[in-house]
C-alpha cells in the first residue's frame, strides 16, 4: 500500500506507520512536506482545517508530480477549548482516491490558564522549550507529551493513536460507505 504524508517530521510519520501496520501489509510510506494554510499555532476549527488543507494540498502536489498512492494522510496539532477547558489536541485525516475522508483525533493534554494565551500567540513548542530549557533536546526527540507524562506518552504515541481513531471508518468499511 501506497501511502503519503503531508510532513516530513519523523515521529509523526511513525506514528502513522505504526497505526497503519495494525491493519494494513506492506506499507510505503512517504512524506511530503506541504503546508496547512493556518496559523503556526491553530486554535479550535483551524486544528481540522489544517489538517484537511494538508490532505488537499498533498494530493495536488502528486497530481502535479505524476506520484501515485492509495492513501493520503495528515495531522495538525492545535489547542482548543471545545469542551470548556484548553486541550491540545492533534486530529488525524485520512483520504483515499475516491474521496472518502476518516478523521480522528489523538488523548488530549490540558493547559494551564496562565500559558494559553503565549500558546495562541507563539505556538506549544516555543512554550515548551521555555518551560523545560533543561530538557530542550529531549522535547525535541519526544515532543512537550514525553516530558509531560515523564517519559510515558511521546508524539509518535499521540500521532499513532489519532490515526488509528481515523482508520476505524478504513477498516469497518462496509458500514461506513
Amino acid at each position: 500500500m501506497k501511502v503519503l504524508i503531508g510532513t516530513k517530521n519523523q515521529g509523526k510519520i511513525e506514528g502513522a506507520k505504526r497505526a497503519l501496520q495494525n491493519y494494513f501489509e506492506e506499507i510505503d510510506i512517504q512524506g511530503i512536506p506541504v503546508e496547512s494554510n493556518v496559523g503556526e499555532q491553530p486554535v479550535n476549527d483551524e486544528i481540522y482545517i489544517g489538517a484537511k488543507n494538508r490532505v488537499k494540498n498533498l494530493k495536488a502536489y502528486a497530481r502535479e508530480n505524476g506520484i501515485e498512492a492509495d492513501l493520503y494522510l495528515s495531522i495538525e496539532s492545535g489547542i482548543n477549548n471545545s469542551l470548556g477547558r484548553w486541550m491540545i489536541t492533534n486530529i488525524a485525516i485520512i483520504e483515499d482516491n475516491a474521496n472518502f475522508e476518516s478523521y480522528g483525533s489523538s488523548p488530549s493534554f490540558p493547559v494551564p490558564d496562565r500559558l494559553v494565551q503565549e500558546i495562541i500567540d507563539t505556538d506549544l513548542s516555543q512554550v515548551m522549550n521555555k518551560l523545560f530549557v533543561e530538557d530542550h533536546e529531549r522535547h525535541n526527540r519526544g515532543g512537550g507529551i514525553q516530558l509531560l507524562t515523564h517519559n510515558k506518552v511521546s508524539r509518535i504515541d499521540l500521532t499513532q493513536m489519532a490515526f488509528m481513531m481515523a482508520l476505524t471508518k478504513y477498516i469497518n468499511e462496509e458500514i461506513w460507505r
